[in-house]
């Protein structure tokens, strides 16, 4: 019997992408690994690596030691208020891999083209400018330039990109990340930018919830703010318990 193409999709959500491998690693122990990976922002940084072949919880440990989800360095605020270099240069410093079409498992990563205002999935090309640029929040973080234009954050226009993987594979799995907050502090300008930012990316979310063979969404992610790295453990183990009380039979 001819085995099932699975595909996970993995949804932005700045530091609570360690939710992510904590999910991965649940998934992993189930028997259910990826044969192709779509993924923007958080879960962008996330799914370069595991199609690079490393395990979520080697991952874990690069992320936690280098600080990558504290990527943010100031710059002067022209384009944006802060840069993603730092990001770039932990991922070419971990990754060997140069260029997306060289990983193990097959990834597309979402970034959103500010001059034409769509979406573009990437298969190919530097995979360290293009996961920066995935996870380049508007406003706040500078776009990053590819071929010409300029891209942000995929997650502004599809922050669960399934529509690379519709006609590659048999079983679509999406990863959530990205639920509203209860309750924010909407004082100043950064606040006011995430909020606006996560209500454009829910938008879809029900829509796609029913398009997909599994949604995943671990409870409790809307107590940890996406900016705050501080709770790297207790994001994955929320991700890994959550996936491992899900009965799983997609035959």
């Amino acid at each position: 019997m001819k085995k099932k193409k699975i595909g996970i999709v993995l949804a932005g959500g700045g530091a609570r992408g360690f939710a992510h491998l904590g999910v991965l690693k649940a998934l992993e122990e189930k028997d259910i690994k990826a044969d192709y990976i779509s993924a923007v922002s958080a879960g962008s940084i996330v799914g370069a690596f595991i199609s690079a072949g490393k395990k979520p919880d080697q991952i874990m440990e690069i992320m936690k030691e280098n600080d990558f989800f504290d990527y943010a360095k100031v710059t002067v605020p022209i384009n944006g208020l802060m840069s993603l270099d730092n990001l770039h240069h932990n991922l070419e410093e971990h990754l060997q891999e140069e260029k997306i079409s060289e990983l193990k498992i097959p990834l597309y990563i979402a970034a959103a083209n500010l001059i034409t205002g769509k979406i573009k999935y990437f298969d190919e090309g530097d995979i360290s400018k293009i996961v920066q640029a995935s996870s380049s929040i508007p406003v706040l973080f500078s776009p990053v330039e590819i071929n010409g234009d300029l891209y942000v954050d995929g997650g502004l226009l599809d922050n669960l990109p399934v529509e690379p993987l519709k006609n590659k594979c048999d079983i679509i799995i999406a990863v959530n990340i990205m639920p509203i907050e209860k309750t924010r502090n909407l004082n100043n300008l950064v606040e006011i930018a995430l909020r606006t930012f996560q209500l454009s990316v829910n938008r879809d979310q029900e829509q796609i919830k029913n398009s997909v063979d599994l949604f995943i969404e671990p409870e409790g992610l809307e107590d940890y703010h996406i900016l705050d790295t501080k709770h790297a453990d207790k994001l994955f183990e929320l991700g890994y318990r959550h996936t491992k009380k899900i009965k799983i039979n997609f035959n």
